[in-house]
C-alpha cells in the first residue's frame, strides 16, 4: 500500500494534465479508504489501481492482462496485518531504593512510555502460519526494575525491530510444530493462566518467575487432544546464534515440557523446566531467587497452573487464576541456595459497569529462597507484590487502564517497598 501511495504521488502531475484518462480524486479517495483496512491483499490492488494506471500507459486492462502485470509482485492473498500502539503514564514511589546499577538517577520522577507493535501472519496451506512481530518502544528508568517491570515495557530506543518470528505447522490432525529465530517458551505452551496484568509483568502467566522470559531460537510442538488433554514439549536457546552453538555444552538454553487439561470453564496444567546456565526468571523474584543457579549452572523448575472461570460474567464471582512454582539448583554448592518458591493468585470480574470492562485484583510472592545446602550465606526476604486496576473500552479498538500497585520487601531488604500508579491505553488497529 505504502508503494501504491508513493506511485500515485508521482504520477499526479502527469493525472493533472490527462484528467479525461485518469480520475484523480477517485484514486486519492481509494487510497484513503484503503488505509483503513488490515488486509495487505494483492486483489484489491489489482482490481482498481492497476486499472487507472494501464489506461494511462494505453494498456489492455482485461483480467488476464491484470493478473499477468501484477500477480508476480504483490502480496500473498494469504497475509494479515493487526497491531496496537500503547501509551503509559506513571510514577514509583521507593524506586530509588532498589538497587540496579545499569539503571540511572531520577527514577521516582513520573515517567512515561510506549510501544507500537505490527503482527503480520501468513499461510501458504491454510493450516500453516509464519508469524512476524515488529516492535518499538521507549520507556522511563522506572519501568525496567524487575520489581516495577510495565507489561508493555520494550525500550529499542525508538528503533522499529523484529521482534518475534516463528512459523508453525499441522503434524496429522492433533500436533502443532514451531519452529523459529524469534521465539520464547511459553508461546508454544497449553494457555497456563487467564489472567491479565494490569500493569506489572510479574503477574503474566500465573507468575512470572518459573517459566522466565528470553527471545531466541527455539523449536517445540503441542498435542491437543478433542477431550481438552494436551502436551506440549519445546526448548529455546540463547547461544544457537553464538560461538558456544545450538544445545551446546556452555549454550544457554531451556527445556519446557507441560502437560495440561483444559475444559470451557476451567484448566489444570504442570510445566517442568530444565534450565542450563538460565537466569531470565526475573520478572518476579528476590535478588537471590533470580541468581539461584546450582554449581553446574543448571536448575529444574516446576510449575503448577490452575484457572476457574465463573458460568456469568457482571456478578460479584471472579474468575480465578492461580499458580505455584518450585525451583530447584542442581548441585548447590555449600551455604548457597538450593530451591526458591513462588505463588500468584489473580481475580478478575469482567462487564460489571459496561460490556468488555474488567476489574483485576492479584498478588504474588516473587520467588524467594527457602532452603539452602546448609546454612544459608545470605538472608532472605520475606516478599510480596500486588496490584489492582479497572480497564474499559471506550470504543472498539480502544482500552483505558488506571492501575495502582506494590510491595513489600521486593529485592533484598526490608527496605526495599514500592507504590505505585500508572495509567495505560491501548489503541488496536
Amino acid at each position: 500500500m505504502l508503494v501504491a501511495g508513493a506511485s500515485l504521488s508521482l504520477i499526479a502531475p502527469i493525472a493533472a494534465q490527462a484528467s479525461d484518462i485518469v480520475n484523480l480524486e477517485e484514486m486519492n479517495s481509494y487510497s484513503r479508504s484503503q488505509t483503513k483496512s488490515s488486509r495487505l491483499d494483492s486483489k484489491t490492488f489489482i482490481n482498481e489501481v492497476s486499472e487507472d494506471i494501464a489506461k494511462l500507459k494505453g494498456l489492455d486492462v482485461g483480467p488476464e492482462a491484470q493478473q499477468n502485470n501484477f500477480e508476480a509482485g504483490a502480496f500473498s492473498t494469504t497475509t494479515s496485518m493487526d497491531g496496537k500502539a500503547i501509551f503509559w503514564i506513571g510514577g514509583v514511589d521507593g524506586a530509588d531504593n532498589l538497587n540496579d546499577s545499569s539503571l540511572g538517577d531520577g527514577k521516582e520522577t513520573v515517567g512515561t512510555g510506549y510501544t507500537y507493535t505490527m503482527n503480520l501472519n501468513t499461510s501458504f496451506t491454510g493450516d500453516d502460519n509464519l508469524y512476524v512481530r515488529l516492535k518499538a518502544g521507549e520507556n522511563a528508568e522506572q519501568w525496567k526494575f524487575k520489581e516495577t517491570y510495565h507489561i508493555d515495557t520494550k525500550d529499542t530506543s525508538d528503533a522499529l525491530n523484529v521482534d518475534k518470528l516463528w512459523y508453525s505447522f499441522p503434524v496429522g490432525d492433533k500436533i502443532t510444530a514451531f519452529v523459529g529465530p524469534r521465539i520464547e517458551n511459553y508461546y508454544m505452551y497449553v494457555t497456563p493462566s487467564i489472567y491479565k496484568p494490569g500493569v506489572l509483568k510479574s503477574f503474566k502467566l500465573g507468575g512470572n518467575s518459573n517459566f522466565g522470559a528470553s527471545t531466541d531460537v527455539g523449536f517445540g510442538f503441542k498435542y491437543e487432544t478433542d477431550g481438552g488433554f494436551a502436551i506440549a514439549s519445546n526448548i529455546v536457546d540463547k547461544d544457537g546464534d553464538t560461538s558456544n552453538g545450538l544445545l551446546g555444552k556452555a549454550s544457554t538454553s531451556k527445556w519446557d515440557t507441560q502437560i495440561a487439561y483444559t475444559t470451557d470453564r476451567w484448566h489444570l496444567s504442570a510445566t517442568r523446566s530444565d534450565a542450563q546456565n538460565w537466569t531470565s526468571q526475573s520478572y518476579n523474584a528476590t535478588s537471590l531467587g533470580a541468581a539461584m543457579k546450582g554449581s553446574t549452572g543448571d536448575t529444574t523448575g516446576y510449575a503448577l497452573r490452575g484457572y476457574w472461570i465463573p458460568e456469568d460474567s457482571g456478578t460479584g464471582i471472579p474468575e480465578i487464576s492461580v499458580g505455584y512454582d518450585i525451583k530447584l539448583a542442581d548441585q548447590a554448592a555449600s551455604g548457597a541456595a538450593k530451591e526458591a518458591t513462588s505463588y500468584m493468585v489473580g481475580l478478575t470480574w469482567k462487564d460489571m459497569f459496561q460490556a468488555d470492562d474488567r476489574i483485576g485484583l492479584a498478588f504474588t510472592q516473587p520467588l524467594k529462597v527457602t532452603e539452602c545446602n546448609g546454612t544459608c550465606s545470605s538472608t532472605e526476604v520475606d516478599p510480596l507484590v500486588w496490584e489492582a486496576y479497572y480497564a474499559f473500552k471506550p470504543n472498539d479498538s480502544m482500552e483505558v487502564r488506571p492501575a495502582i500497585f506494590g510491595g513489600t520487601d521486593v529485592e533484598n531488604s526490608t527496605a526495599d517497598d514500592i507504590f505505585g500508579a500508572a495509567l495505560t491505553t491501548t489503541f488496536k488497529f
